[in-house]
């Protein structure tokens, strides 16, 4: 009996130091896009997200969302409006997206994977986005700034 109860005292304190080294990563927390630079062959595309529109990515150890409108209120041209998210692993420097909603339902399904760092209360995200049925294939860098 003493070793079940062991046993099982021993797997609850693993779980329990695995989700709390989870939760310690600092890529965890509610994220502002500021700026995306796009890389497709010899063609950079920089996209300044601070101009008449802003998105917000929140970030969980299990779990991905991101929102992004327009600050028109979608009366103009300018009008934009876009929301997904899905399950996240995030391992070291490494975090991966499944995206498993998205407005644009192309992209749903995706696996997306980046190398991150966080220097203070800066986050930069890099890695490929490819889906292959939008000829999608680009290298992609974010730049977003911790929501306080």
């Amino acid at each position: 009996m003493k070793k079940l109860l062991y046993g099982i005292s021993m797997g609850f304190l693993a779980l329990a130091c695995t989700s709390q080294s989870q939760e310690a990563s600092p890529i965890v927390g509610t994220w502002q896009l500021i700026s995306g630079t796009t890389i497709k062959g010899k063609d950079t595309t920089f996209t300044d997200y601070t101009k008449g529109q802003e998105m917000i990515k929140i970030i969980t150890p299990t779990h991905f969302s991101f929102l992004r409108h327009d600050l028109n209120h979608g009366k103009d041209s300018t009008a934009d409006y876009s929301a997904g998210g899905g399950r996240v692993k995030i391992d070291g420097n490494k975090y991966k997206e499944y995206l498993d909603y998205f407005n644009v339902r192309e992209w749903e399904g995706g696996e997306f994977e980046f190398d991150y760092e966080v220097k203070g209360d800066t986050l930069v995200i890099k890695g490929i986005e490819k889906v292959e049925k939008l000829g999608v294939n680009h290298i992609n860098i974010e730049k977003y700034l911790k929501k306080k």
